[in-house]
Parts: C-alpha cells; structure tokens; sequence
C-alpha cells in the first residue's frame, strides 16, 4: 500500500507548497477539504431552497419555471440556480480529494477507520442528491439520466413493475414522478447531514467552517462563474424523441456511459468498489502503537487531557480509587491514535521531579516521558560550546536525526503536541542546552490535527499547561515546516543560533561594563 501512497502523496506535497506560497498555510485549500466541504453544502441548501420557491412540480410546469428562473430572473433566480449546480460540484470535488489525501497520508487506518468508513455511504448520498436534482431540470439530459436509471434499477428484482415504464411516452409519465423526485432530492441531503453528524463523532471540535477569508475567496469566484458562465439547461425532454446529442456533464455523470454498456453487472461494479473502499483500512490492517496509559495515583481529573485530545479518546468518569478528587481520565483505546497530546497536555508532566519517579498521570504506553527525559540528558551530555540547541521534532516533520553534530542534538516524538512545555523550561533552567528549536508538521496541516495548535497556545500562555514566564522566548524558535523541508529546518537552527551569539555577546558587554563601573567606583 506504501508504493501506492507515496506518488500520491508527493504529488499532493508539492502542490499544497504551491498554495502555502501563495495563500499562506491559513487559506490553503488543501488543509480545509472537509471544511470547505461543510462550507459548500450549506451553499447547496440556501440556493436549493430559493429554486424550490419558484419550482413548479409538472411534465412541462418544471422545465418552464427553471427556463424562468434561468432567464427571465437571471440575476437572481439564474445565479441561485448556477450556485446551486457549481456548489454541488465543489461538494463532489471536496470529498474526493478529501478522501485521497487522507488515503495518501496513512489517515483511514487504526483509529480513523470509523471516520473512513462513514465517509462512504456520504459519498454515495451526495451522488444521488446531484442525480435526483439533475432529473428535476426535465431537459433532453434529464430524459437520458431518467432512462437510464430506470432501467439499471429495473435489474433488481424489487419492484413490481418496471419503472421504465414510465418513461416510454409522453403519455406514461405524469406529475407524481415529479413530486417523488422533489421528496427524494429534499430527504436525501436531509440524511446526508445526519450521516455528516455520525461521521464526526469520533473527532473533537470538528473543523466544519474554513477560515473566513478563504470562505469569501471561493464563493465570490462561484458566484462569478455563475454570472460568466450561467448553469442552462437543454432543449425540453421529449419522450416520443430520442436526443441525438447532448451536452455531457462529464464530471458529475461520468458513470452513466459505464451503466449503458455494463447494464445489472453495473450493481457487482459499484458494490465491489464500494467494498473495497470500504474495507481498504483493514489492508492490511495498521501496526497500531500502544494507546496511552493513565496512571491514578498522579491523576487529579483536571481533564486537560481530554479536552484537548483530538479524537475524543479519552473520558472523565467518577473517580474510583478513593483519591480527593472528583474525577478521573480514562483511555477509549479503540479511538486513541498514539499521539501523545494528552501527555503533552498533563500538569504532571514535569521533569523536575527527583524525590519521585517521573510517572505523569498520563502517557504514552510506548512512549512514557521518563525515558523522554532520558533521551534528552544522553543527546544533551556531549554538546559542546556556547551555541548549543536541542531540536524536537515529531514523526510527521522534517527528520531531525540527520542534524545531529557537536553543537545540536535531537529528540523525536509521535506529535509535537507530545512535548510538555516544563520540558522546554527543564533543558535551559538546568542549562543542557543554550538553546532549544521545536519542530513539526506544517503550521496549517497538522497531522494529530491540534499538535501545532496547542503547541503555539501553550508557549503564548493561552493554554495550560504554558511555558513559565521565566523561560526567556529569545533561545526559542519553532519551525513549522512539515515533512520534506530538511532546508527550512536548517534555516531556523541557523537562525537561532545566530542570536544566541548575539545574546552571548551581549552578555559579555554587560559583564564588561559592570568590570568597568566597579573599577571606578572603587
């Protein structure tokens, strides 16, 4: 599975570079596909709830009404219904994107699996929603999707009559078939939101808004395609009539070519997919990393842990033990990915502790912070000068091991969530490093979702546990560059150690200068 994900995801790295150049991590598409997802489908419902208004449900009412809205009310009517057609566009092209870069990045497997799976029969909900809709137009297109689809569901030996039927002539069709298909084109996206809600449950404060800027960027150049280049419909169905030609919508309909030529194996077609899809995070299954690990006794149930774990795998329950508090942390290891925010994120979580062993009130079980703290004491040991700088880096940046010399050493973590901030106030309190660089995932694409994020809040104070105010931010520097960015890396050590020459000539002159105003007033 690795050789197929890498191209993919190196063809995705170099184009999200691209768009960090060009709109900043923030508004880059690409770290808000379900967002912008979210963001498209309320699009769908707002325009699709105008159109409705002016609607007709008849053989011949429903083409009219939207060759009313389309030109006669073009600037309003027209441009919903263009909308309407380009947000549903947008949706199908978010969710497909979504899906392969999530499926490039390894994030479909383990705990993520029920994620990937109610993503599925998402996929397949917004389909129908587009083919429904596109049936309600009654142009020559609609005719040939309404033929088509009648007959693929007649293969199934579920109806009593054949549904084809009905489309034979002019005659057989009546107004009925148009209300069904309004209830169906209603109820379906109705569904979708609920199967929306159900497929976020495992993940904690959902990004279901893109950020403003990029919100606005992209419905203003929605809302100019629909004013350049107007969603129209073709010439009125005729079922006495077979079109000759028509103007394909290869994007949204490129299956329906696929339906003519396969007819019933077309079901063993699409199940197979479906199913392969669907079990893809079981091929093979993930080596998953042992879950995190709550230790009671250094418990007080503060529950920083589990609000600000990504995935909602931790829960706060009645304490049990006996211990003065309320409440205690307890592990869903079947929702934990292994990354280590929650330790990151526990007040016990210090290295300074001597007279007692460094056993945190949570942890990784495979990662615990004692040997975290080992790992820094050997890497730190034989650095030698005055510029000095530890690096921690986590699994999913830049590889800091290769950057390991007499003046720098190197940690690694799951996620640089992971770390402590007390573990940044030990190494240059206890003077093991003059200067330490945190490095990780991309600042707008974290792969744990909220490791860059807390990261940032906890060294600004704005989350707990900070960084002391004692720990001087100038020895400090953080490099959120992601995977493949050695350079950038580099770059921000250089940096750094720069001004800690600077500060260590500072250093000297106000030791210099204190020499001299003793002198004299001796």
């Amino acid at each position: 599975m690795t050789l197929i994900q890498r191209p993919i995801r190196t063809a995705f790295r170099l184009v999200e570079n691209l768009f960090d150049r060009v709109f900043g991590p923030v508004w880059n598409p690409f770290y808000n596909l379900g967002a912008l997802g979210f963001f498209y489908y309320w699009i769908v419902a707002v325009s699709g709830i105008y159109v409705y208004i002016f609607f007709d449900t008849g053989t011949t009412e429903a083409y009219d009404s939207i060759e009313y809205m389309t030109h006669d009310q073009w600037y309003l009517g027209g441009v919903m219904r263009s909308l309407h057609r380009y947000a549903s566009d947008g949706l199908i092209l978010m969710m497909g994107v979504h899906m392969l870069r999530e499926f490039s990045l390894d994030r479909y497997r383990g705990a993520r699996w029920f994620t990937w799976v109610t993503g599925v029969p998402i996929l397949w909900l917004v389909v129908i929603s587009g083919i429904t809709g596109y049936w309600l137009v009654w142009d020559e297109l609609a005719q040939y999707i309404a033929i088509v689809s009648s007959e693929l569901l007649d293969t199934l030996p579920i109806f009593g009559e054949p549904i084809a039927r009905n489309f034979l002539t002019e005659e057989s069709l009546d107004d009925r078939f148009f209300s069904l298909m309004i209830f169906m084109h209603i109820a379906v996206p109705l569904i979708l939101l609920f199967v929306l809600w159900i497929h976020l449950q495992r993940v904690s404060r959902p990004q279901i808004n893109p950020p403003r800027g990029l919100a606005v960027g992209t419905f203003v150049m929605m809302l100019a395609l629909s004013f350049v280049f107007p969603a129209v419909s073709q010439g009125p169905a005729n079922l006495d009539v077979v079109p000759a030609v028509l103007d394909f919508d290869w994007f949204y309909l490129w299956g329906y070519p696929i339906i003519d030529r396969l007819s019933v194996w077309t079901w063993v077609f699409a199940g197979t997919v479906t199913l392969l899809v669907a079990v893809l995070p079981w091929m093979p299954p993930m080596r998953r990393a042992a879950p995190a690990i709550v230790h009671l006794e250094s418990c007080n149930g503060c529950a920083r842990c589990a609000d600000d774990c990504p995935y909602n795998a931790i829960a706060m329950e009645p304490r049990t033990d006996g211990l003065p508090f309320d409440w205690e942390a307890r592990v869903i290891p079947d929702a934990c990915v292994s990354c280590g925010i929650c330790a990151g994120a526990c007040p016990t979580a210090t290295p300074f502790r001597r007279r007692s062993a460094l056993v945190p009130g949570i942890e990784l079980g495979d990662d615990p912070l004692h040997a975290l703290r080992d790992r820094i004491h050997k890497v730190c040991e034989p650095l030698t000068g005055n510029r000095r700088i530890l690096v921690v880096g986590c699994a999913r940046g830049p590889r800091v091991d290769a950057l390991t010399d007499s003046e720098t050493g190197t940690v690694g973590l799951p996620c640089i969530g992971a770390l402590p901030p007390s573990f940044v106030d030990y190494v240059l309190s206890r003077d093991y490093a003059d200067g330490i660089v945190v490095a990780g995932c991309n600042e707008g694409e974290c792969h744990a979702r909220f490791g860059v994020k807390w990261t940032n809040a906890r060294f600004a104070g704005e989350r707990d546990p900070h960084l002391r105010a004692r720990v001087p931010r100038e020895r400090i520097a953080t490099a959120w560059v992601g995977a493949g960015h050695g350079a950038a890396l580099r770059k921000e050590i250089g940096a750094l150690r720069s001004r800690l020459s600077d500060l260590r000539k500072a250093e000297r002159f106000s030791e210099a200068s204190d020499g001299a105003e003793e002198t004299v007033d001796a």
